[in-house]
């Protein structure tokens, strides 16, 4: 789960790094200001949607990072293997193939050759933005 004042810390050092007032972070997600506001006082927790439009508009901000605060940031954009627009097909295509071959191949294969951690949820993220959470 998400920790909420540590979430607003690294917010701020994302609003500090790219040199951005709540304001203008706000607008360059195209999310209500008031939205920030609430993330930041603790008040809200952030959404998936909101996590969401951090990370693609700031390539430079790790997911994981965010969330968890574990990582680094910024992060050196062309270390990140995520299929990008600003790469060619043909390099988005290798990217692909690369981690469809490093993926298990069978839902048995899965969950067989993970460690002995227990799992607490599957989240499934849909291209239309949304997400379906299944949990024990």
């Amino acid at each position: 789960m998400v920790n909420s004042k540590e979430f607003a810390k690294r917010l701020e050092k994302i609003f500090e790094h790219y040199g951005l007032s709540a304001t203008a972070f706000a607008e360059r997600i195209d999310f209500n200001r008031s939205t920030i506001s609430h993330i930041l006082s603790g008040r809200n927790k952030p959404s998936l949607e909101f996590v969401m439009k951090v990370v693609h508009e700031f390539p430079e901000v790790e997911l994981y990072w965010l969330l968890n605060g574990k990582g680094s940031f910024p992060i050196d954009t062309e270390e990140k293997t995520d299929v990008s627009p600003t790469k060619t097909s043909e390099e988005r295509s290798l990217v692909s193939k690369n981690i469809k071959q490093s993926l298990p191949t069978t839902q048995t294969e899965a969950f067989t050759s993970s460690t002995s951690k227990e799992i607490d949820q599957i989240i499934l993220l849909y291209k239309d933005g949304s997400f379906k959470v299944y949990k024990k």
